[in-house]
């Protein structure tokens, strides 16, 4: 396919190898994030690594993307550009991703993703009340079988539908996942094995919630036996007389002359 440039259809930009096309994207990206005195976040993947993400939390949204065939279809096109180095720059903040990524331009890429819908988040904690030990154990990804099915359930889980998510980039390709969204995307579950809070600030919601519902029913008990101890000792102001628990009647059986005696058990049948 020819290049659309001022040379017309039949003209081609010169070859860049892609460390050419880094290092011009370096420089345009720095004249860029001068304005914002902002420092570019690359995404880095180590050549150790045959996977671009290797937590709970990466991995799930990889997965969560290779789920969907209109995704799964075109996310290959863009696994050399993060291998590379390309993705030279990636934030993420609440309900969007913008990254830059070097090409035969440097091109921006937005990424949007709705808040988690209310109802939603709702059933996933109640599902996991009691079942999250500790915020660590859950940016750690350390959870039972029975929470990680909660959180990745395709329809019911944390990680978005792709009806859920608009994506745009600069470049002149016509396709909605091109090959610099791609790159982005897979550089997404990358940056969550660093920072896997940021997956909560992606999707607008607040991860201590998951952990507040387990000590609901703790914190519910002892504000009524606190309740209880204000009411009695009240009371024992205004009628300057001192509460105590009273000890079970014991139940006995009446003797002939009207008095009660204990009951005993009978010795018959030992």
């Amino acid at each position: 396919m020819a290049w659309y440039g001022s040379g017309g259809w039949d003209y081609y930009p010169p070859y860049m190898s892609t460390a050419q096309k880094k290092a011009h994207g370096v420089l345009a990206l720095a004249k860029l994030l001068k304005k914002s005195k902002r420092t570019a976040e690359p995404v880095v993947i180590a050549h150790r690594k045959r996977q671009f993400a290797t937590t709970f939390w990466g991995k799930a949204w990889s997965d969560n993307l290779e789920r969907y065939a209109d995704l799964a279809n075109r996310l290959p096109r863009g696994r050399a550009y993060l291998r590379n180095g390309s993705v030279l720059d990636l934030s993420i903040a609440g309900g969007q991703v913008e990254a830059y990524v070097a090409g035969s331009e440097l091109y921006r890429v937005t990424i949007g993703i709705a808040p988690l819908a209310k109802m939603r988040w709702r059933r996933v904690i109640t599902r996991c009340t009691g079942r999250i030990g500790s915020l660590v154990g859950l940016l750690r990804g350390e959870l039972s079988d029975d929470v990680l099915a909660v959180l990745t359930h395709a329809k019911d889980g944390l990680f978005p539908e792709p009806r859920e998510m608009t994506l745009d980039c600069s470049c002149p390709d016509s396709a909605t996942v091109c090959k610099h969204v791609a790159a982005v995307l897979y550089g997404v579950g990358t940056r969550l094995d660093a920072r896997p809070e940021l997956f909560f600030l992606l999707r607008q919601v607040d991860q201590a919630e998951l952990l507040s519902s387990a000590t609901t029913a703790t914190v519910s008990r002892a504000r009524l036996a606190v309740g209880k101890r204000i009411a009695d000792d009240r009371l024992s102001a205004v009628f300057g007389i001192e509460l105590e628990d009273v000890p079970p009647v014991r139940v006995g059986r009446t003797s002939r002359r009207g008095q009660r005696r204990p009951s005993r058990v009978s010795d018959r049948g030992r």
